[in-house]
Order: structure tokens, then C-alpha cells, then sequence
């Protein structure tokens, strides 16, 4: 099953995108229509409602006033906390009785308004987040829903803003224009990423890098380094003591292969070896490397480690398991922090992988070709960590 989290601020156009998705045979799971279905009339979560708000949030007929109960709540964020303490129990548990009933073979889309404010993203394969202007969506409020201007501002402020959306979002829809152009995105996002994803996960398969083997910086890769490890800590919980972003796609400014590389520390690589673990990466999306089990120590000896590869076809990713205060664990955070502070050997080594990259078209020969350079430089930057106090775990 592949879980995809679909968010945008009110008017954006998020349940296009959700009908969408269904027309492309994607299992909707819409947060708003449980959240109604578990205050319709008779129910006790309608009951609560009522005894917390007053008559005057249900009509004459036993339903629920959702105009009258969101002019309460929108405006008082006490009051909303309050709603909240009464419906989301109820919400949660029939949202995870929807999921359980989709074919594992799904793609599910949970259409969910507040995946970022309720810093949920890390519970999903991607988060699409479906993006217009604070003005746009205002009109569209007042035009197609009828709603009061203040009425729609108060609605727009209460939810997150446009920058807390981009950094959840693995794909940002654009949806200034038509319902058409919505609608293509959405289709291109299903040929391109979704369906892959999941028949990668399908076939237990990782992505791995078709482009060249060196890309110039991107300023979003730290961005999506930081997606990906809330998608580890989530699906392991506390067996994570550490997780951090590391490799050349971590240090600003510096050409790398177009692969995020992550760091998971444990506190024993048996920990990382119980089958709990590799199930709950294997879920989440990450696909454990057999044949990996040991890097080339700097001390000619091996280090331990485990090696996991995304399924998603739009991210490649390298998640590296190794054991907190380990040789290879310390390595990968020092030869980090040493370039992000050093400009001559950030320099240097850029000057090396570029010269490489120039000659060789496979990211194999490119990797073992650097191994020279990484020998010569472990001293270095050793000699940097004793001068300068650094230690891995500050």
C-alpha cells in the first residue's frame, strides 16, 4: 500500500485534486467526510458537540450547523482545541478502520486539511500539498462559496502558512489556473511518482539514479533530508537514537550525486538487524540492501553498518544504519562538518568530483574512484576535529 497525504489551505483546490487522484483509481480516504460522519445526528459525538457549544450549533432537524459551529471555532482557538478534544478520537479511529479496509495493493490518498499543522507528513510515502495565493483562495471563498470576506481571512489565518506547506510537500501542486491544469498535474504526478512508488514497494524494489553522476547544489535537498528522516523516526520510533542528513548533499554549495544520504544511529546493530526494524523500514518505504552489511573502514578494517534504498522513484535515497559512536557513525558526521567549515577542502573536493564525474559515466567506477582522496583527507580532517574541539556528539 502506498500512503499518500494530500493537504492545502482552504479554497485551494485540494478536493480537485482528491477527485482526481479517485478517477485514477486512488482509494480516497477524506478527513471531511469523517469528521461529518461522526457528528451526524445521534451520535455522541454530536451530543458532546452540543453540550460544548449550545443549541445553537444544531439545526431544528437534529444536524449539525457547520457554518454556526465554524464561526465559533474559527475565531477562538480555544474553542477549536475544545472541538478537537471531542471529534479526533472518534476521527482517527474511523479513519484508520478506512485504511485497513483498501487492498494492499492501493494507492491511498488521505485528503487531509491539516497534515501540516498537525505535523503529520512523516506518517505518509509523500505528502502533495495542492498550493494557491492567500488572494486567490480568498476570492474563491467569497465567489464560489459564499462566504464573508472576514469570514475567509479568519479561515485562512487559523490554518498554516504557505512556507510550513512547501517544506511538508513532496510534490507541490500549482493550482493558480484551471481545473484542467490541476487535473494534468495530478495525472503526471500518478504516471511519474505514484504508480512507480508503488510498484517499487510492490516488488521490493529501491530507486536508483538514471541522471548524470554529478549534479550541481540543490538548495531542496536539505529539505527533503529532513522529510525522509521523519518518515524513519516515525516508522522506528526510539530504535533511532540519532538521524541526520549527511554525504555531499548535505553541505551547501558542493555538487554531489542527486542522492540524499541519511544517517540512522543505534545503540547496537542488533537492534538495527530485528526483524521489527527492517519490517517497519520496509513499510515505510525503505529497502534493505542484503548485500550491504560493512563499509571500508579508513583503518583497514570493516565497520558495520546496514543500508537501505527508497522505493520512491522521485527521490533516490541512501539510509545508512550504523551503530552510535561507531567509527563509521563519527566518519560520516566529521567529514561533514569539516566541509561545511572548511572552504579550501570543500573546494578541493569539489575540483576532485568534477574531474571524475568528467571521465566516468558510471556512479560505481565514480564512487570507488574517490576512495583515493577519502584515504588522504580522514587524516586532515581529523587533525581539524582535535584543533577545533569537534565532537560528534555536540
Amino acid at each position: 500500500m502506498l500512503r499518500v497525504g494530500l493537504t492545502g489551505g482552504i479554497g485551494s483546490g485540494k478536493s480537485t485534486a482528491a477527485r482526481a487522484l479517485a478517477s485514477l483509481g486512488a482509494v480516497v480516504v477524506d478527513a471531511d467526510a469523517v469528521a461529518r460522519e461522526v457528528v451526524e445526528s445521534g451520535t455522541p459525538g454530536l451530543q458532546a458537540v452540543r453540550r460544548r457549544f449550545g443549541d445553537e450549533v444544531v439545526r431544528p432537524d437534529g444536524t449539525l450547523d457547520r457554518p454556526a459551529l465554524g464561526r465559533l471555532v474559527f475565531a477562538d482557538g480555544g474553542a477549536l482545541k475544545d472541538l478537537e478534544a471531542i471529534t479526533h478520537p472518534a476521527i482517527w479511529e474511523r479513519t484508520a478502520e478506512l485504511f485497513a479496509q483498501a487492498p494492499e495493493d492501493a494507492v491511498v490518498v488521505h485528503d487531509m486539511p491539516l497534515i501540516v499543522e498537525k505535523d503529520m507528513a512523516g506518517e505518509y510515502h509523500l505528502v502533495l500539498v495542492v498550493g494557491a495565493s492567500e488572494e486567490t483562495r480568498l476570492r474563491r471563498l467569497v465567489d464560489d462559496r459564499g462566504m464573508t470576506e472576514d469570514d475567509a481571512r479568519s479561515r485562512i489565518s487559523a490554518q498554516a502558512d504557505d512556507d510550513a506547506r512547501r517544506a511538508a510537500a513532496d510534490v507541490w501542486l500549482d493550482n493558480e489556473g484551471t481545473v484542467t491544469a490541476l487535473e494534468v498535474d495530478v495525472l503526471r504526478v500518478w504516471h511519474r511518482r505514484l504508480e512507480p512508488f508503488l510498484d517499487n514497494l510492490r516488488a521490493g524494489a529501491r530507486s536508483r539514479l538514471a541522471g548524470p553522476v554529478l549534479s550541481p547544489p540543490d538548495p531542496a535537498w536539505p529539505g527533503q533530508a529532513a522529510r525522509l528522516l521523519a518518515r524513519v523516526r516515525h516508522a522506528v520510533g526510539d530504535v533511532a537514537t540519532t538521524g541526520d542528513h549527511v554525504g555531499s548533499t548535505a553541505v551547501d554549495g558542493l555538487p554531489a550525486k542527486d542522492v540524499v544520504d541519511l544517517q540512522v544511529g543505534v545503540t547496537s546493530m542488533a537492534r538495527a538487524d530485528e526483524p521489527g526494524f527492517v519490517e517497519a523500514m520496509t513499510r515505510a518505504g525503505f529497502v534493505l540492501v542484503e548485500d550491504v552489511v560493512d563499509d571500508r573502514g579508513r583503518d583497514g578494517r570493516q565497520w558495520p553498518k546496514r543500508l537501505y534504498g527508497s522505493a520512491d522513484p522521485g527521490r533516490v535515497t541512501h539510509v545508512h544504519v550504523r551503530e552510535v559512536g561507531s567509527a563509521g557513525w563519527e566518519l560520516a558526521l566529521l567529514f561533514r562538518d569539516w566541509l561545511r567549515a572548511e572552504a579550501g577542502e570543500r573546494a578541493d573536493y569539489a575540483a576532485m568530483k568534477a574531474d571524475l564525474a568528467g571521465r566516468l559515466a558510471d556512479t560505481t567506477e565514480y564512487a570507488e574512484a574517490k576512495e583515493p582522496w577519502f584515504d588522504q583527507a580522514w587524516n586532515r580532517a581529523r587533525a581539524w576535529a582535535e584543533q577545533t574541539g569537534w565532537s560528534a556528539t555536540t
